[in-house]
């Protein structure tokens, strides 16, 4: 093996490592309503969350971009620690694909149809059809379907080109010498774990394995230490997640790193003892890339099956190393970045805050309200409580949802990202009208103010029927409803047309001294404020509809109202209900 061979060999595993790297972002993209599918089906059964940890593993190639999002999953608390194990065992089945995938590339025969499952033979034509997807295409997830094949074109080129490079070290003497000390199972672990360690990834640290089993030099007795020690290094990627996350997302990063060490363990000891005891040929016979895909997946299944029953024994331990300290502060869960590196499952994260956001700002004008008519200091204090946490929920939401939006998404996903940005607004204000709200509460306690007994009566007519159109306007965006968003706008026109009413009605009252001009100021700041609050409630509806049909022009909705028969019979049915 001359320089050239050498500057060969890096090429390959330079243009591997980057097939492998934008393959699995462009699954990542492709599967994402996938991805969000297998999440939103787990359970608390360990079972379930081992075969959801196979399925996303298999589907993105990648154990630990999988471990890292349950790490995230964990610490945002839309995972519990018991889950993440199962998740986390079917992540390390999972990610066995790929050496199978590799190993076609070992295919050897003089058979027409066995030739053609080489890579050499149908990777040009993929690399073709990808280009094509990727350049002539607008459709974002063609351009994904476009960018797959290129990634897995790629990858599988420069393993072919690592091959070729490495196959002249079987002359080699110092080569085999090499090789010949991985003999010892302690250096094999050892040289694994710190190969995926420095490459993070044991998809492709198995693959470069499979690369060298080309030379002929690398025997089954050395391949199988090392495949152990890749399990462990590949731990290394979610414990450098955790830092700074909180105590069960780095229980979830420790239950990993057991799962490994604790497996590889128990399969060294046996692997020992075997080699001692019986002394098998195979060990001494070169490994090939098929062989090593078979001990990769025997091992990992291997695993699996004895510590799969002991899931609550690994929980016990990570609770043990890593045991509750004080209470973290958390009520409102940060929006964790280890998640944008999967732009749908930091989506879905984010809606779920979006969710949390809107219910706090529902629950503060709800809350307001009420305080008009029976004020109580601590009422109070939670009004302003919950209109804090909307606050809160718009910087982290909105600060998240920009780095989000800067990163290559679906068309689907960059409106989604757009329709939750204009939402936090409309959820933010709905919450600052809450306390102004509650300040006129304040202002009628502190002053001993009172309406009128038929001002009372309208004020509550007005309020329950802003209660109506909060509680339609939150059912519409929590559960993406387009039926319940149409009955807002009729309804938002109703409470407009009370305002213009109530405000009449008052004047008078006023003018025949029934009511004081300084109960007055306070009746006109409660209508605004009220009146308001259903603007912003007609705003979110509007953009449920509106993204159902693809189009984020709230105004061309609006006018389409004037034009609809259903809107006003909807109007007339809510104007009779709320009639003076």
């Amino acid at each position: 093996m001359d320089i050239f061979d050498f500057l060969k060999m890096i090429g390959g595993l330079c243009l591997f490592l980057f097939g492998m790297n934008v393959m699995g972002q462009a699954l990542e993209r492709r599967a994402g309503s996938k991805l969000r599918t297998l999440l939103g089906k787990m359970t608390g059964k360990t079972l379930t969350g081992f075969l959801t940890g196979l399925g996303i593993t298999a589907i993105i190639q990648s154990s630990s971009a999988t471990t890292v999002m349950v790490v995230g999953f964990v610490n945002s608390g839309l995972m519990t620690l018991r889950q993440s194990i199962g998740v986390i065992m079917g992540a390390n089945i999972g990610t066995t694909v790929t050496a199978w995938i590799l190993s076609l590339g070992g295919i050897d025969s003089g058979n027409l149809f066995v030739q053609l499952l080489k890579p050499s033979s149908f990777t040009p034509v993929l690399a073709l059809a990808g280009i094509c997807l990727y350049m002539f295409s607008k459709n974002s997830k063609k351009n994904d379907t476009g960018m797959i094949l290129l990634g897995f074109a790629t990858l599988m080129f420069g393993m072919e080109t690592m091959s070729g490079a490495v196959s002249g070290l079987r002359d080699v003497p110092e080569f085999r010498e090499l090789f010949l000390a991985f003999q010892n199972p302690i250096l094999g672990v050892l040289a694994g774990a710190v190969l995926t360690a420095i490459i993070q990834s044991s998809s492709a640290s198995v693959g470069i394995l499979q690369a060298l089993s080309s030379s002929g030099q690398v025997s089954y007795g050395a391949v199988i230490p090392i495949i152990m020690g890749q399990n462990i290094g590949t731990c290394v990627t979610a414990l450098i997640s955790c830092v700074g996350a909180n105590k069960n997302a780095k229980r979830a990063a420790v239950i990993h790193l057991s799962f490994n060490v604790i497996g590889t363990l128990v399969c060294l000891t046996l692997f020992c003892i075997v080699k001692a005891l019986l002394a098998p040929v195979i060990f001494n016979e070169s490994a090939t890339m098929y062989g090593i895909a078979v001990a990769h997946s025997l091992f990992n299944i291997f695993c699996t099956a004895i510590l799969l029953p002991a899931a609550s024994l690994l929980e016990k331990l990570a609770m043990r190393i890593i045991p509750d300290g004080k209470s973290e502060q958390g009520e409102i869960s940060t929006l964790d970045d280890r998640l944008l590196a999967t732009p749908p499952l930091a989506l879905q994260q984010s809606s779920t805050a979006a969710v949390s956001m809107a219910n706090c700002a529902v629950n503060a004008m709800k809350s307001a309200m009420e305080s008009v008519w029976s004020y109580a200091p601590a009422l109070a204090d939670k009004i302003r409580e919950e209109e804090n946490r909307t606050d809160k929920y718009e910087d982290i939401l909105g600060t998240y949802l920009l780095k989000l939006g800067a990163l290559p998404l679906s068309d689907a996903e960059s409106e989604e990202v757009t329709e939750l940005l204009k939402l936090i607004g409309d959820f933010e204000r709905i919450g600052d009208h809450a306390v102004n709200v509650l300040e006129s509460a304040e202002e009628l306690h502190d002053k001993k103010l009172d309406f009128s007994e038929s001002a009372q009566h309208e004020m509550k007519t007005m309020m329950a029927a802003l209660c109506d159109v909060l509680d339609t306007a939150l059912r519409s965006f929590v559960n993406n409803d387009v039926e319940s968003a149409k009955l807002v706008e009729p309804l938002e026109q109703v409470i407009d047309d009370l305002k213009r009413e109530l405000r009449t009605r008052h004047i008078q009252r006023m003018k025949k001294g029934e009511c004081s001009v300084e109960a007055g100021f306070v009746w006109a700041d409660l209508l605004t404020n009220l009146e308001r609050a259903s603007d912003h409630c007609s705003n979110v509806a509007l953009c449920v509809i509106d993204m159902r049909t693809h189009d984020l022009n709230l105004h061309e909705t609006l006018t389409l109202r004037t034009h609809a028969d259903e809107f006003d019979s909807l109007y007339k049915q809510y104007a009779r209900k709320y009639a003076l």
